[in-house]
Formats: structure tokens, C-alpha cells, sequence
């Protein structure tokens, strides 16, 4: 049986388009940020939701074509929640063939005793995560950590740090972390996550819900996810041009005084044109 034999001719056309799309996208973002070397070693950070599935499957998927050679490694960090279903990423890898490890690792315990009940436990989480993942790339030769974020995820961030934090600060595409011993790369950087829901749709992947905080959502983000639907909605087109206002930054159009020069800026001499100034002997 193939591995879309229980789809109907016009389903089936509709993902080959979709995954060709994404098979496009997520290259164009490797490639724009050499995101993947040769002979590196791409440690996939598989959470069991939606994006870190597609993030390995078509990676995968591209490492079979890729004009370079490439290892992947799935990783999973199993943060001994209660009720966790270990079995599930195991059994999904093997099926697969890919390389994988689960490290065993109880940041539950610690963020329930550190974080208040009823606050927001995502914060700590993350960091917890971030460097239990940083030292196992460092004792692994992994060369790049794959993250899932895709581009709703860096809108997200771009707003949240704009209402929330005052600066204009996403989440980069590459990334050297803080100790420059880890790049971080976000392969589906320009892949819109509704794509990103049809695929997982398309794909039936064993979906693991995050059950440290339960129903509790980050409202901020939420709010911002929502803010983002309804312009999707209502204005279509607004958020490629947003995304594409990042890659066009001009630092002398905006205020911040340590990207651009603005104390030291001189005007030209009033009888003196662009052209004799620039030819001018004493540049």
C-alpha cells in the first residue's frame, strides 16, 4: 500500500501541491541564510505538536535532493510530565528509520515548585529546555539546532516585542546563541502555519498536546495570534508585506542612535554638489 492510497485523486493532488509548496519554501529559507552546510549535522528538536512534525518531515523529505550531504537527528526532550505517552515519539521515529534520542530530563518539577500557581510557566519552560538542548548539541557534534518556528510564530514575536517590550526585535531565521557554541536555525521561517495545519492534517501525525500548563494560554501571544487571523482575514496580502518589511530594514529611517550615526550627521556645503563632494581630494 502506498503511502497515500487512502486519499481520493483530489486530495491527493492538493497535498503534492501543498508539500511541493513547502518542499520550495523551506529551501528557499535554507539557501537565503545557509541555513545547511556540507557535512552537518541538523539536530531536529521534535516537540510531538504540529511544527516540529513538519519541520522533520521535510527536511527529510529535502535531504534526499539536497545538492549537499546533511545528517539528521531527532530529538526530543521528555520533561516527565505527568501522563507524558512516551511511547509515541519512539515508535513514530522507528517507523520512519530516522536517528533519534529522547533525553530524560524533569524541568516539570522544577518549574511547578518555582513558578506561582496560575502564572505563566512558559517563560521558565523555555529556558529550562534551551539549555538541556544546547548541552546535548555540544556533547553530540551537532553543527545546527533545527527549531519549528514558522513565520506567524516571528510575526507573533515581532508584535508582542513592539505593545509589549518596546523594541522592534523578532525571532531571526539564524541565530548564534548567547555562548557562541549553537547555531539555531528555523527552517520553516517563510511557511505560513496554516499550511503548516493542513499538512499535519494531510500527514495524521501523532500530535502530543503540552500538558504542563494545561488549558493555560500566554494571552499576550494569543492576543496577537488573533490580531494576525483577523488582518489574514480581512486584508489579504498584509501579512507577506509585513514579513517582508522585516527583510527591508533602513536603521536612518527609524530612531535607534547605536545603528545609525545620527550626532555626527553633516550636511553638504550649500555651494558644493553630491558629485564635487564625493570626488573631493580630501576623501
Amino acid at each position: 500500500m502506498t503511502e497515500h492510497a487512502d486519499l481520493t485523486q483530489k486530495t491527493r493532488y492538493q497535498f503534492n501541491k501543498l508539500q511541493k509548496r513547502l518542499r520550495h519554501r523551506v529551501g528557499e529559507a535554507i539557501a537565503d541564510f545557509n541555513m545547511i552546510e556540507e557535512g552537518d549535522k541538523v539536530m531536529v528538536c521534535l516537540s510531538g505538536g504540529k511544527d516540529s512534525y513538519t519541520l522533520l518531515d521535510i527536511l527529510l523529505n529535502l535531504q534526499k535532493t539536497a545538492p549537499v550531504h546533511f545528517e539528521v537527528l531527532a530529538v526530543n526532550l521528555d520533561q516527565k510530565q505527568p501522563g507524558f505517552p512516551e511511547h509515541v515519539l519512539p515508535h513514530y521515529l522507528q517507523s520512519l528509520g530516522v536517528a533519534y534520542h529522547v533525553i530524560e530530563k524533569d524541568t516539570y518539577s522544577v518549574v511547578k515548585r518555582v513558578i506561582p500557581e496560575g502564572q505563566t510557566t512558559c517563560g521558565l519552560c523555555s529556558r529550562l529546555r534551551r539549555g538541556t538542548l544546547y548541552g546535548f548539541a555540544e556533547e553530540n557534534n551537532v553543527t545546527k539546532i533545527a527549531l519549528g518556528h514558522h513565520r506567524d510564530d516571528i510575526l507573533e514575536t515581532f508584535f508582542l516585542n513592539i505593545f509589549y517590550g518596546g523594541k522592534l526585535k523578532a525571532m531571526p531565521p539564524k541565530l548564534l546563541s548567547d555562548d557562541k557554541k549553537n547555531i539555531i536555525i528555523r527552517p520553516l521561517a517563510y511557511v505560513r502555519e496554516k499550511d503548516i495545519e493542513r499538512y499535519a492534517a494531510f500527514k495524521h501525525f501523532p500530535i502530543i498536546p503540552c500538558n504542563l500548563c494545561g488549558s493555560q494560554e500566554n494571552l499576550q501571544r494569543q492576543a496577537m495570534k488573533t490580531m494576525l487571523k483577523t488582518w489574514d482575514r480581512q486584508f489579504p496580502g498584509r501579512l507577506e508585506t509585513i514579513f517582508t518589511s522585516l527583510q527591508n530594514v533602513a536603521p536612518s529611517q527609524l530612531a535607534d542612535r547605536d545603528l545609525f550615526d545620527f550626532v555626527n550627521l553633516l550636511a553638504l556645503p550649500q555651494n558644493v554638489s553630491e558629485s564635487e563632494h564625493k570626488s573631493s581630494p580630501s576623501e
